[in-house]
């Protein structure tokens, strides 16, 4: 069984990084999915691809992981880039706004 341990992107339904602190272990399939013959769905009889375990934080996980004999790879997260505006939306309401505001 070999695992990854990885930190989720946040979802494209997000702005914010609010439920994105938690890592995660997914098992890797075992063996590849297969076409079903009457319905020609996409199937497996591996059930541990469809395992994940979250965890608070990466040694947490890593320390799940040998106690468990689960091999496993870390995979760091890309840092984030501060989206940071000079003149944001909060401008848009200012008092000392110089030009009118009109839709």
């Amino acid at each position: 069984m070999r695992a990854r341990i990885y930190k989720p992107a946040k979802t494209a339904m997000q702005s914010g990084t609010a439920k994105n602190k938690a890592w995660v272990l997914a098992f890797s399939p075992a063996k590849p999915r297969g076409v079903d013959p009457l319905m020609g769905w996409t199937s497996s009889t591996d059930t541990q691809s469809q395992v994940t375990l979250r965890f608070a934080t990466q040694e947490a996980a890593e320390a799940y992981a040998r106690e468990h004999g689960i091999e496993y790879t870390v995979l760091q997260p890309k840092p984030r880039r501060p989206n940071i505006r000079p003149n944001g939306y909060g401008e848009n309401f200012a008092t000392s706004r110089r030009m009118v505001w009109t839709h």
